[in-house]
């Protein structure tokens, strides 16, 4: 393969994690748009959160044999076309559009994604291979940095929320028209090739450049070259172990919470203190700059460091951040039940119970009275002078900025697990998993395991708000610092035992 095409390839993979990450970050300062927009309860907003994770978790079902069957350059080509079709579906004015959007988009991101990761680390010596599978997070990040500063750019505008769905269709063109520059056999198996020659040519390539000593273990390969679904769970070349080290990276990456981290942190900074859109989407806009440093440093020392030496700092610090979070959550007046309540706002701003009225009279009166069945507030009536002027309604301030510092510090300590988290767990995962499984069922592999990782994401992610609402924030986020990073330590002493990984 000659350098333009490397290139190009590069390219590519980096343009499919843009989109990948554009479409998981442009949702945490739309959904504060469309709560207002459409009402919605905490279940609702959930449910369009969750939308994404259910179509990615239906692509990990048939994913991997489709990327088997069809290749992985006509898979990208063809989830390039649903993330369109997805895209145009989104700006519709209704909720189950919305809805179908989401899923549609989450499908087809998720057959582009296993797709690029597989097809950069098959065209890349080990050499630059955690070079290239990195730089796809690079991606990643960078798409989630432009999705909060669209949000932020947009966090103001009358239906912001369709333009921040719709630009997903610039990245996405982009790949569409940039993988036609590759060679048509680029990402699949040669003309006059099975999947198992390919699988002994590329042993024989790692063979030559890495000079494997294990002549026997080497021979066994070479003699079993094809692999079907099932052998993931039996004990041949260690296979059942692999599959336990994967199954454990992709379900503990999810529960460090990360996800309603990318997905929620505008509603999570606007709880805290942050109460203008504008000011929480901005704080989400720190935490986009963040990871994307961390994935560039996680970028260099991939290779010179090692995977486990960077998954195990990473768990490190999360666990340590995670619960230093936890603790100060119950310092913080944390407010959850206004992004909960559907029919709390006044001109799609300013939650009711969040108003009070000024200049009231002295011989005023007050009356409960419910306001419609969503309503979870009272209004209270005052009766005037009818010399004094009406009183304005003003928004009073959340308990919250009396916590100012601490609030502070928690932002500090989410950058600090967003940072721990793009040098580790997220590019580690991945980088790993393309490593530890032979080629010939490398897709499938991918897909088993990708399933878990969409569907431990989707309880995590679904769960959220009703979750801290009843549970509380130091609770829920202090169960997380012992959840993950101590199972993810555990998994690096297995990886251990695999010869690929370092």
């Amino acid at each position: 393969m000659g350098c333009s095409t490397l290139a190009l390839s590069s390219v590519v993979s980096t343009l499919g994690g843009l989109v990948f990450g554009y479409e998981l970050g442009i949702i945490s300062g739309a959904l504060l748009q469309l709560q207002a927009e459409f009402r919605l309860t905490c279940v609702q907003q959930e449910a369009v959160v969750s939308a994404l994770l259910i179509g990615a978790l239906l692509a990990s079902l048939v994913g991997g044999w489709l990327i088997d069957r069809y290749g992985r350059r006509n898979s990208i080509l063809h989830s390039n076309v649903l993330i369109l079709a997805g895209s145009l579906i989104l700006v519709s004015n209704s909720y189950l559009a919305l809805v179908v959007g989401r899923i549609t988009v989450g499908f087809a991101m998720c057959i582009s994604s296993m797709s690029c990761c597989i097809f950069v680390s098959e065209m890349v010596t080990p050499k630059h291979r955690g070079f290239l599978v990195t730089l796809y997070e690079v991606g990643i990040t960078v798409g989630i940095l432009g999705a909060y500063a669209i949000n932020y750019i947009l966090s103001d505008a009358r239906q912001g929320w369709k333009y921040m769905f719709g630009l997903a269709i610039v990245p996405t063109l982009a790949q569409f028209v940039s993988i036609w520059f590759l060679p048509s056999n680029a990402g699949t198996p040669a003309a006059g090739q099975s999947a198992g020659a390919q699988s002994q040519r590329g042993l024989i390539h790692s063979i030559e450049n890495h000079k494997v000593e294990n002549s026997a273990h080497v021979s066994n390969i070479l003699d079993n070259p094809q692999y079907n679904f099932l052998h993931l769970f039996q004990q041949k070349d260690n296979m059942r172990t692999r599959t336990t080290i994967a199954l454990g990276l992709v379900i503990f990456q999810q529960f460090t919470g990360q996800p309603n981290v990318l997905f929620y942190s505008s509603t999570i900074f606007q709880s805290v203190g942050f109460k203008s859109n504008a000011s929480a989407v901005l704080a989400s806009l720190g935490l986009g700059v963040v990871k994307v440093i961390a994935t560039l440093v996680s970028m260099v020392f991939a290779d010179r460091v090692g995977r486990r030496p960077l998954l195990i700092g990473g768990c490190i610090v999360m666990s340590v951040c995670l619960m230093t979070i936890g603790l100060l959550s119950g310092r913080s007046v944390v407010n959850t039940n206004t992004h909960c309540n559907a029919g709390d706002y006044v001109n799609n701003s300013t939650p009711l119970s969040q108003l009070t009225v000024e200049n009231q009279s002295s011989f005023d009166i007050s009356v409960s009275q419910r306001l419609g069945r969503h309503d979870r507030t009272e209004v209270r009536h005052i009766a005037y002078d009818a010399e004094r002027s009406l009183g304005t309604l003003m928004p009073v301030a959340s308990p919250a900025v009396h916590n100012g510092v601490v609030n502070w510090i928690i932002l500090f300590c989410m950058m600090a697990v967003v940072s721990a988290y793009s040098v580790g767990f997220g590019p580690m995962t991945w980088l790993i998993l393309s490593e530890i499984f032979p080629a010939a069922v490398r897709g499938r592999a991918f897909a088993f395991t990708n399933c878990f990782n969409w569907a431990a994401n989707l309880i995590v992610t679904f769960s959220f708000l009703n979750v801290i609402r009843y549970t509380t924030v130091k609770n829920a986020v202090t169960s997380l610092a012992g959840e993950s990073p101590p199972p993810g330590i555990k998994e690096c002493t297995l990886l251990a035992q695999q010869p690929n990984v370092e």
